[in-house]
């Protein structure tokens, strides 16, 4: 008998792309997202993180164990049972106290937990039209009213985001798109880094 890569979900856009699950990502050398250390972004608005904190598809942490060193509750989230093992790794060997769960963001609901501040850094953008209402649902449902997202997601190939994509998906009546400001993705192959929006939302009451 086969084993299933997805573990019984169903592959995701990105996935159905690629040919491969996320998990692949982490399995031969550090993916092109992964540059050892947490995105010059976040840290410029950790500071402003009330816990408990969700970061969702935190891949092999470096956010979440940023966020973790700053004394600040946070859980991070990923498919990828591979980049989470590097996750915990990473944490004991540090020793930060952080959580690191596999748990697909498209169904956040199965934590059930809520949060005050939830990160989403290079996740959004790998989204379809279609996932990304499944995932405003999930987000829906973890976050508290009052509390915060944010985004940095790609406005470069292959994957661009419009500022109007950004509104678009976040147009219910549970979310206020708050700010959307120019920023930058390290990767490991863009000199400078990839051209990005870092979006702040706002969970309605």
């Amino acid at each position: 008998m086969s084993i299933d890569p997805y573990g019984g979900r169903e592959p995701t856009s990105h996935e159905r792309r690629a040919g491969v699950p996320w998990d692949a990502s982490y399995t031969d050398g550090p993916a092109p997202w992964d540059v050892g250390r947490p995105q010059p972004a976040i840290v410029r608005v950790a500071a402003t993180f009330i816990g408990p904190v969700l970061d969702a598809g935190c891949g092999t942490g470096e956010n979440a164990l940023h966020v973790a060193a700053r004394g600040v509750p946070v859980l991070g989230v990923d498919v990828a049972g591979s980049a989470i093992a590097i996750a915990r790794d990473a944490a004991a060997r540090r020793g930060i106290e952080a959580e690191f769960e596999v748990a697909d963001a498209l169904h956040l609901e199965r934590l059930d937990r809520t949060f005050a501040t939830v990160l989403d850094c290079g996740l959004f953008h790998t989204f379809d039209s279609e996932e990304r209402t499944a995932y405003v649902a999930a987000l829906t449902a973890v976050t508290r009213a009052g509390g915060r997202l944010f985004v940095l997601c790609l406005n470069d190939q292959p994957h661009p985001v419009s500022e109007a994509e950004l509104h678009a998906a976040f147009a219910g009546a549970a979310w206020r798109v708050a700010t959307v400001v120019p920023e930058r993705i390290e990767t490991r192959f863009h000199a400078g880094g990839a051209v990005a929006w870092l979006a702040t939302v706002e969970r309605l009451q």
